[in-house]
């Protein structure tokens, strides 16, 4: 029932973004009134065909299943409470929007089905930290561990002896290496990190008219739904839109990404003077391309991301910018890992990868985005930014 009301308000959100892109934000500017009306109306109807879509595959080229497929009945919840079950949510790096969202769909839905959380980690994106983190949860003999690994190799030991002590393991967005769906893990669930890619692309070439030039940030690291958002995005790019041209593409690996992206965007409106664009592999790092943009006064830059923050989804709402992002729906993700772990407990055949669509959010809809990514009203600070 939930997921249906979602594709209901998504797909309303994305008829406001298409509205918008009629007016591209920063409308009555120079640059903006020269943009052809003919190349925004094709980036609306790319961006309505994929809307409600999943362009992604899983970790092992898995076909994604919908989330529809994992949604636990209250007769089915009564049974698993019966079981008397316990859970550990190991997080990869904590503190942030998403992970706040991704918790409290896991904590609101193991509530519902009577499993009790007995613990919550957060690695600050550090392997060896995470490894000691689930060694220590293991002593408390959880019968389910939810958790996104930093590194698919240096991790992999750690969750194999959770593994062998029987533990139901269920993954956000990365699979260990050597790691096999339905023996050594229940399943994996994620967004559609390719089609928000693919979406960030169109919603960052709507607002450059189609041409011009941009840099990228991407995440410097082996973690699989970071590298499909740079694969969505920079196909897209390079295939739909050849008069844009990538004039830079930088990494950064953390642990401070907005710093580290600070720095590299600095460098970059630096160096081109005649960059239209960057696009940022996440809302964080995209923090720190506003603060170079702000640093070096180039507040008629476009940015593009992934993901829903704060601070992007103020900056959305006072047309400052950041032009448009692919969200996803952690919420709904943390709700549909919860019950992926009850079902096995059940002995219900269960998916092996889920994902979710993406969910294009600008100026226009940011507002009623972030009711439907976060199940709650957007903060006092996005409301009171928001600029008509």
């Amino acid at each position: 029932m939930r997921t249906r009301a979602a594709a209901a308000i998504m797909v309303a959100a994305f008829g406001m973004v298409a509205l918008a892109g009629c007016t591209p934000a920063g409308e009555g500017t120079s640059d903006q009134a020269e943009i052809d009306p003919v190349v925004v109306a094709k980036i609306d109807a790319a961006l309505e065909e994929i809307t409600g879509q999943v362009l992604s595959t899983g970790p092992n080229g898995e076909e994604p299943s919908s989330v529809d497929s994992t949604q636990v009945t209250d007769e089915q919840a009564a049974e698993v409470a019966s079981l008397g079950l316990t859970a550990a949510i190991v997080m990869h790096y904590g503190g942030n929007d998403w992970a706040n969202a991704q918790i409290a769909g896991l904590n609101a839905e193991f509530d519902r089905l009577g499993i009790e959380v007995i613990a919550t980690t957060d690695a600050d994106f550090d392997p060896a930290t995470q490894v000691s983190q689930i060694e220590t949860v293991l002593t408390q003999d959880p019968d389910i561990i939810v958790s996104i690994p930093t590194d698919t190799v240096a991790t992999a030991s750690a969750y194999r002896k959770a593994v062998d002590q029987g533990v139901k393991l269920v993954f956000m967005d990365n699979v260990p290496e050597g790691f096999v769906a339905g023996e050594d893990y229940v399943s994996m669930v994620s967004a559609d990190n390719y089609g928000n890619g693919v979406t960030s692309a169109y919603l960052l070439a709507r607002e450059i008219g189609g041409a011009g030039q941009i840099g990228i940030i991407y995440h410097e690291a082996d973690f699989f739904v970071t590298q499909q958002r740079f694969d969505g995005f920079r196909a897209t790019i390079t295939e739909e839109f050849p008069d844009i041209e990538i004039v830079q593409e930088q990494g950064i690996a953390g642990p401070d990404f907005a710093g580290d992206a600070q720095g590299v965007a600095n460098a970059m409106l630096t160096r081109n003077a005649d960059l239209d664009g960057i696009w940022a592999v996440w809302d964080v790092p995209a923090e720190g391309v506003l603060a170079a943009a702000r640093e070096t006064g180039r507040s008629d830059i476009k940015i593009a991301t992934q993901d829903l923050g704060t601070n992007v989804a103020i900056a959305l709402a006072r047309d400052e910018m950041v032009v448009g992002l692919g969200a996803q729906l952690p919420y709904d993700q943390g709700v549909a890992e919860a019950d992926l772990a009850a079902l096995s407990f059940l002995g219900e055949d269960v998916p092996a990868y889920v994902a979710l669509s993406s969910l294009p959010v600008d100026h226009e809809n940011v507002l009623e985005a972030w009711e439907l990514v976060y199940h709650s009203e957007a903060p006092d600070s996005v409301r009171d930014a928001y600029a008509d």
